[in-house]
């Protein structure tokens, strides 16, 4: 028979069954602190799937669902490999849907025929949001809020924005049709496609990019054509200048949803992710595009006001690149964060690699740590690029920057309610220590992060929600500390047990 000889617990702060007898042990003493425990690694660590264009997902429009699912599978698998802990997923490429919509039509990048849904059928950000749930990482849905009809999209059908709502499209050249940012009709009809998800499904976060107004060469390089909506606008009596009332329009809508999505579910994120360079001169040495006068974003000021959970602007330059240098910029927007937000630029992943390697992606994210060692994180364009390892960048990765996983920061002015400490149950099996655990309220939460101490040295291991046993090698293994995490990131406090065992397999 086996017998456990000399097994002495120490307990702090929570449920501990030790399983042997399954007697459940009463704290005899309790530990001080837990200070020497290290803290888990923080850093936001994600990928865009673009599907516009099947840049990322599906590799081509039409493929089967079966085709579908595996190629979001091996996205997915890939990312949970490189301990990425976020998704950002592209769900409305244009005024369509990759999710079933009773708003906007079915995509054509997803079946090759605008309006037509999945054979058999299945919603494609119900599955990405639950396995991505399944595999620790967050999933944001990602929309352009004003793009109709892009001309890699199939034929304008009678189920497009550009028939359907003809009063709020404008026709562009080449092929693009843009929804008028300055209509009310317009911000209404987006806010209500972003709130549909919102409502009904459990997204962790809403994602825009960086197009708003259109860029020039969407139009062969003209204005974009609203002579009669500004007519109108005077008209009726408005004084703005015709820029600023293009930019007022774009602030009110940034605003609205900001505020729809905080008084709908709290906890979901929205994050922006303009251009780069605000404004040429700011800081001073920059140049490039105008931003604030060409696409009539005021990115500066949604930052500053805290329209936004976190910041995501597309640095996708070089840190030598001098006009337009990457740590100039990230320095000059972290100054801009006036409410404490969450940043995580934007890296370009594919661009940052070459023959020799993947030195420049992985120094800009050690200066995003140096930069923003509170709350790091950045997110990667695309995640092709990572999927296919180009040039050995995830490799590099894996073995640099993200040999360890990490958990997504939190954001306090959403939550700071951490979740109650985990139950532990223990159990000696021969040479392993088997951990099973639970939660008074498991809904709460989203992952699990494991600590076990050995040969005087701490080492962690983040779980996912579904992951209820774990198993150590009982060999040197003196402490096992464990906690829970919410959805916002919040830690609980750990349920800490602090062991010295001799086993007798008599």
């Amino acid at each position: 028979m086996r017998r456990v000889k000399g097994l002495k617990f120490l307990i702090f702060c929570g449920l501990i069954t030790i399983n042997g007898g399954c007697a459940v042990l009463q704290p005899t003493a309790s530990i001080k602190t837990t200070d020497e425990i290290p803290a888990v690694a923080r850093e936001f660590r994600a990928a865009w799937v673009a599907t516009a264009a099947n840049i990322d997902w599906p590799s081509k429009p039409g493929l089967t669902t079966a085709e579908q699912k595996r190629q979001a599978l091996e996205i997915l698998d890939a990312a949970g490999e490189l301990h990425l802990n976020a998704i950002v997923f592209q769900v409305r490429p244009q005024c369509d849907a990759l999710y079933a919509s009773e708003i906007e039509p079915w995509s054509f990048y997803l079946t090759g025929q605008q309006g037509k849904a999945p054979e058999p059928y299945y919603d494609p950000l119900e599955f990405w949001i639950e396995q991505a749930h399944n595999r620790g990482m967050e999933l944001h849905a990602w929309f352009n809020p004003y793009r109709a009809h892009h001309p890699s999209g199939g034929k304008v059908t009678d189920t497009s924005a550009v028939r359907r709502h003809p009063e709020i499209v404008k026709a562009l050249q080449g092929g693009y049709y843009w929804l008028d940012p300055a209509l009310k009709e317009t911000q209404d009809y987006s806010i209500d496609v972003v709130m549909d998800v919102v409502r009904r499904y459990d997204v962790d976060g809403i994602h825009f990019d960086d197009y708003f107004y259109p860029y020039r060469d969407y139009n062969g390089g003209r204005d974009f054509p609203d002579d009669d909506t500004w007519r109108d606008y005077k008209d009726k009596g408005g004084k703005l200048p015709r820029n600023d009332w293009r930019r007022d329009a774009v602030n009110r809508f940034i605003r609205r949803l900001y505020q729809a999505i905080k008084k709908e579910k709290r906890h979901v994120k929205f994050g922006l992710s303009p251009f780069g360079i605000w404004r040429p001169g700011y800081p001073e040495s920059i140049q490039g595009l105008d931003q604030y006068d060409v696409l009539y974003a005021d990115a500066k000021l949604w930052f500053n006001k805290g329209w936004v959970d976190y910041w995501t602007p597309q640095l996708y330059w070089p840190v030598n690149q001098i006009p337009q240098s990457f740590p100039v910029l990230l320095g000059w927007w972290a100054q801009e964060n006036k409410k404490n937000r969450n940043f995580w630029p934007g890296i370009n992943t594919g661009r940052g690699i070459n023959e020799y390697g993947a030195d420049e992606n992985i120094n800009q994210i050690m200066i995003i740590r140096g930069f923003l060692p509170e709350s790091p994180g950045h997110v990667h364009f695309s995640m092709k690029t990572l999927l296919r390892n180009r040039h050995g960048v995830s490799d590099a990765l894996k073995a640099g920057p993200y040999k360890e996983q990490a958990l997504v920061p939190p954001s306090p002015w959403l939550d700071n309610k951490p979740p109650a400490p985990p139950q532990v149950e223990i159990k000696v099996q021969d040479d392993e220590l088997a951990i099973s655990l639970g939660h008074d309220n498991e809904a709460e939460v989203f992952r699990w992060v494991v600590y076990t101490k050995q040969g005087g040295r701490w080492r962690y291991e983040i779980l996912n929600r579904h992951d209820h046993t774990y198993t150590a090698a009982k060999q040197q293994v003196t402490r096992i500390a464990v906690s829970a995490v919410d959805r916002t990131g919040n830690e609980s406090s750990r349920t800490l047990v602090a062991l010295d065992a001799t086993i007798d397999d008599n």
